[in-house]
């Protein structure tokens, strides 16, 4: 059997980095393989998707990378892949589990669900449905229908134990009593997702269904759906899932966890797809790319445990893929981060070789462009206070002597300074620096020096020593 996974999502926000994982695990997983990832949009959550949504989620995937065979806009020969677009498809299952008597209306109330979840609750019993509503006479459903209640389909679930391998995880066990008759309909005649990614996942004949192991209790529900309706059933994988530092599941307290948000800050889509796909199997003593990874991965070694987000790990992959790019590749890139109206593209590749080694993620431009694009600096009250110190405003008061508007031989005129003033290092460096950018850190001085025009530098130390 040819190897056919699939990535999908539900266009109901931006794509968060457990599932950006997910997706990844699967794309390697299928180019390793020579196997098809497809894409498919589960978007029956009416309320909650949107076509924002779903073109948001697929212009990330192409960010980080992501190329799927089948999906949809590509189109293949399982269409449609938005289950909105499949709605006949399983009203033809659904019909065929009422028929067999594997399926039955319920109008339970919410109010009623949740009283008898209590009640589960409180006699020690995992929360499950009752099944009141199996057995329901003519007269009650059409009491019911009198009244407005809108029904639910739920499956019947069979008083039996459903055992899988899973691939990662090993043998699996559940009682299928303790689940209890779950609704594969909601009451306004959408499926439920349990019922509509059995019917998807055969049709389109996924072989391996590889997702974060929260969907473990989901698997026990699909099995007996599969078995139900006759259907051939993939293989199932359920990885760790990846977790914020406090080890709860990785969420918005724990800051950004979104790919868009990441995108927005700068980081290079090779570094977040480097980090999302080796976090939690046992990492990379080396940096990888694409091509390397694919050929490396393994599903069975991927590690057992949780993976804990680390961001300043992803800083330091980051800025380890941001020094290994040809300037000429950043700019596409960083384009984002500058002003618009831009026109110089060598001087902005001038820049970006001075500044590279400096910054941890694109943004960081953003910080240091005014230094060698404009003529003079804002100044803030710490770095005034700072140059108005006697032994920083001598510094100054030499270096400006010295200082000629022709090209100078700067580690001539630091020597000079320092048989002056008797000051070297950063008692010396950092006056210079602070008057000449407004920062304490950033390329060597002599570099900064060797880009900026003359007049510049003489201006900027002129308004130095008039705010000292």
């Amino acid at each position: 059997m040819s190897v056919r996974v699939r990535f999908a999502p539900s266009p109901t926000g931006k794509l968060h980095l457990g599932n950006a994982r997910t997706a990844i695990f699967n794309w390697l997983f299928a180019r390793q393989l020579k196997g098809k990832f497809v894409l498919r949009i589960e978007d029956t959550d009416k309320e909650r998707s949107s076509p924002e949504y779903e073109q948001q989620l697929k212009e990330n995937l192409k960010w980080l990378g992501l190329s799927w065979d089948e999906g949809p806009d590509e189109g293949g020969p399982f269409a449609p892949y938005r289950q909105s677009e499949r709605l006949e498809i399983y009203q033809h299952y659904l019909k065929k589990l009422l028929e067999q008597g594997r399926a039955y209306y319920c109008y339970c109330s919410q109010e009623e669900l949740e009283a008898e979840r209590k009640l589960c609750l409180a006699q020690g019993h995992p929360p499950r449905y009752s099944g009141k509503c199996r057995h329901l006479t003519e007269t009650k459903r059409r009491r019911y229908e009198a009244e407005g209640r809108r029904p639910t389909i739920r499956f019947i679930v069979p008083d039996e134990v459903v055992e899988f391998t899973d691939l990662l995880k090993g043998k699996m066990r559940f009682y299928a009593g303790d689940i209890g008759d779950f609704v594969i309909v909601r009451s306004n005649g959408l499926p439920a997702y349990n019922f509509a990614v059995v019917i998807d996942d055969a049709l389109m004949q996924i072989s391996h269904v590889i997702r974060g192991e929260d969907h473990l209790a989901n698997t026990a529900c699909q099995i007996l759906l599969y078995e139900a309706l006759g259907l051939a059933r993939p293989e199932f994988a359920h990885h760790p899932l990846l977790l914020g530092a406090d080890r709860s599941k990785l969420s918005k307290r724990h800051g950004a966890v979104s790919v868009e948000e990441y995108r927005r800050e700068g980081f290079l889509p090779e570094a977040l797809f480097y980090y999302l796909a080796t976090i939690g199997t046992g990492g990379k003593k080396e940096i990888l790319d694409k091509e390397a990874l694919i050929a490396q991965f393994d599903l069975s070694k991927m590690g057992r445990g949780n993976a804990v987000f680390d961001h300043k790990r992803l800083l330091w992959i980051n800025k380890h893929f941001l020094r290994a790019l040809p300037p000429e590749t950043i700019l596409d890139h960083v384009r984002p981060f500058l002003p618009a109206d831009i026109k110089d593209r060598n001087k902005v590749e001038e820049i970006i070789a001075l500044i590279r080694e400096n910054i941890e993620t694109l943004k960081g431009i953003k910080e240091f462009w005014p230094i060698f694009s404009q003529a003079e600096l804002e100044l803030t009250d710490e770095v005034i206070h700072i140059l108005k110190q006697d032994e920083a405003k001598t510094v100054l008061n030499v270096f400006y002597k010295e200082f000629d508007i022709t090209p100078q031989k700067y580690d001539e005129i630091f020597k000079k300074i320092q048989q002056k003033t008797g000051l070297k290092g950063r008692k010396l460096m950092l006056p210079l620096r602070l008057a000449l950018t407004g920062r304490r850190s950033g390329p060597e001085l002599h570099k900064i020096l060797s880009f900026l025009p003359s007049q510049w530098i003489k201006a900027r130390i002129e308004k130095a020593l008039r705010n000292t």
